[in-house]
C-alpha cells in the first residue's frame, strides 16, 4: 500500500488505494479514521479522451445536497433523473433495479395474442412479398406495435444534463432498462452493470432479407445527440437472456436484443474507459446510417474515445463506425466461435486504433478483426494478436483482397493519459474494466 504523508501539522490527510477502495484517512496524532471516497463527486481527468475537449466533463459533481439521491428501484430512479431539472445531481444507485419487474405480459395490450400473430404473419400464410407497416390498429401487428409502446415508455429513462449515475459498492445496476442520453451535455456513468433489456414484442418483417427477420428495439444506453459523456467502470452484458436462449420462429431466431452502446444523432465528446462489453451480437454502433440526412447532421461530430475496455466473446460491432473521428487504443479484445470483427470501417470513418491487445481462438484470422463496410482509410498500429505484434490493415488486405483497407486515418489522436504496452493490456484490462472494481 502506497500513502502519501504531509508532516508539520496536527492534523493531516492520508490517501490510501486498498483493493478497489480509495479511502480518504483523516490522521491526528496517531489514530486514523477511514473513510470512502465519493465517486458522484469525481470528474474525468483533463486530456482522458474526447469527453475532455473543451468545458470537459463533470456530471453532477457540483450538486448540492438536496440534489444527491440514493435510488433502490426504478420508480425512485425516474423521480430523481425528473426533479430538479438540469441542476447538477449525483444518483447512486443501490443494488440491481429491474425496470421489467412485472414481466412483459404488464405491457401487453388488450387482446394482443402471440399465437394469433404468428399464425396470421407466417411464411405460409403472409409470404415474403408485403411488409406490415400498412397493418390496422386492431391486428396481431397493430396490437403488437401498441404492446410495444407500452414498453417503450416504461422502460425508457431520460437523462438530463449535468448529472453522475453511480453504483454503490459491487452490484449496482440495472436489468431491462434503456437510459437515454439525449441532446444534453455533461453526463457521467460509472460502476454499473447493465443486463441489456429484453425486446417483449419484437417485429417481424417478412421483406427483410431473403427469408424475413425479426428486428428488435432497445439498447442498454443510447447518447443521441449529446455532448461530453463519460462511461467508466461499467459492464454491459444479455445477462439471464443470451442469444443462445432465445427461441426460433419461421425459421429465424427470435431476436430480443439491439445493442449494448450506441452513439448517434450528432452526438459528440465521449469517453468510453474501463468498461466490460461481453457475450453480445449487434455491440456499438457509432453513426447509425449513411443516408444523406443522417450525414448532415453525423459529418465533423461522433467524436469517441475507448480504452481500457475489455471486449469479450462479441460478435461484432466494437465499435461499427460511421464518420467519427474514433479513438481505440489499449483494450483487450477476447474473441471466441461466433466472432465475426471487431471494428467496422463505415461511411466516412476515421477510425485510430493501436496499442490494443486481441485474444482469437485457434481457427479465427486475424484478418477477421478489421470489417470493410466502405472506403475509409484507418490507422491501425501496434496492435498484438495473441501476444505478436501484428499488422492488421496487411493481415486484413493479404487475406480478404476483395475489401482491401488503406490506411492513414488522416488525424493524430493527443487526448490520451498513460498509453500501456499492448502486451499488458490483457493483465492490466482483464484485473481492472468492469463494475464493482471501484467503490
Amino acid at each position: 500500500m502506497n500513502t502519501q504523508r504531509w508532516h508539520g501539522h496536527a492534523t493531516a490527510r492520508v490517501a490510501a488505494l486498498i483493493g478497489c477502495t480509495a479511502l480518504v484517512l483523516t490522521v491526528t496524532g496517531t489514530s486514523a479514521q477511514a473513510q470512502p471516497r465519493d465517486l458522484g463527486r469525481q470528474t474525468l481527468t483533463a486530456g482522458d479522451g474526447w469527453a475532455s475537449d473543451g468545458t470537459g466533463t463533470t456530471g453532477g459533481a457540483a450538486a448540492d445536497a438536496a440534489h444527491v439521491y440514493t435510488v433502490t428501484n426504478w420508480a425512485e430512479f425516474k423521480a430523481a433523473l425528473a426533479d430538479g431539472g438540469t441542476a447538477p445531481k449525483i444518483i447512486k444507485v443501490k443494488g440491481t433495479i429491474d425496470a421489467n419487474a412485472e414481466g412483459c405480459d404488464s405491457f401487453a395490450a388488450d387482446g394482443y395474442d402471440f399465437a394469433a400473430y404468428l399464425d396470421k404473419y407466417s411464411p405460409e400464410n403472409w409470404g415474403y412479398d408485403t411488409s406490415l407497416d400498412t397493418e390496422p390498429a386492431d391486428s396481431p401487428e397493430g396490437l403488437r406495435r401498441t404492446s410495444a409502446a407500452n414498453q417503450d415508455a416504461a422502460i425508457k429513462a431520460f437523462v438530463p444534463a449535468n448529472t453522475t449515475i453511480v453504483g454503490i459498492g459491487e452490484d449496482a445496476g440495472f436489468k431491462g432498462a434503456s437510459l437515454q442520453i439525449k441532446a444534453v451535455d455533461n453526463v457521467i456513468i460509472r460502476n454499473l452493470a447493465f443486463e441489456s433489456p429484453l425486446d417483449c414484442f419484437p417485429q417481424w418483417d417478412p421483406t427483410d432479407g431473403d427469408t424475413g427477420n425479426w428486428n428488435s428495439e432497445y439498447d442498454s444506453a443510447v447518447v443521441y445527440g449529446a455532448t461530453h459523456i463519460w462511461l467508466d467502470h461499467n459492464t454491459f452484458t444479455d445477462g439471464d437472456h443470451p442469444d443462445s436462449t432465445l427461441p426460433t420462429y419461421y425459421g429465424r431466431i427470435f431476436e430480443q436484443h439491439d445493442g449494448e452502446l450506441d452513439i448517434v444523432k450528432g452526438a459528440d465528446y465521449v469517453t468510453a474507459s474501463w468498461n466490460v462489453f461481453a457475450d453480445h451480437d449487434k455491440t456499438i454502433l457509432i453513426g447509425n446510417s449513411d443516408s444523406a440526412s443522417t450525414a448532415a447532421v453525423d459529418r465533423g461530430h461522433l467524436k469517441v474515445t475507448f480504452h481500457h475496455n475489455l471486449f469479450t466473446g462479441l460478435v461484432e460491432r466494437a465499435p461499427r463506425v460511421r464518420f467519427g473521428q474514433v479513438d481505440s487504443y489499449n483494450n483487450h479484445f477476447v474473441a471466441d466461435s461466433t466472432y465475426s470483427y471487431s471494428f467496422g470501417i463505415g461511411m466516412e470513418s476515421q477510425l485510430v486504433a493501436e496499442h490494443n491487445a486481441f485474444t482469437l481462438p485457434d481457427g479465427i484470422s486475424a484478418a477477421k478483426v478489421l470489417k470493410k463496410w466502405k472506403e475509409a482509410p484507418l490507422t491501425a498500429a501496434d496492435n498484438y494478436v495473441n501476444g505478436t505484434a501484428t499488422d492488421l490493415i496487411a493481415v486484413h488486405n493479404a487475406e480478404i483482397p476483395a475489401e482491401t483497407l488503406q490506411s492513414g486515418a488522416g488525424w493524430t489522436p493527443t487526448l490520451r493519459t498513460k498509453v500501456d504496452p499492448p502486451k499488458a493490456v490483457p493483465r492490466i484490462v482483464d484485473h481492472g474494466a468492469g463494475a464493482g472494481k471501484i467503490c
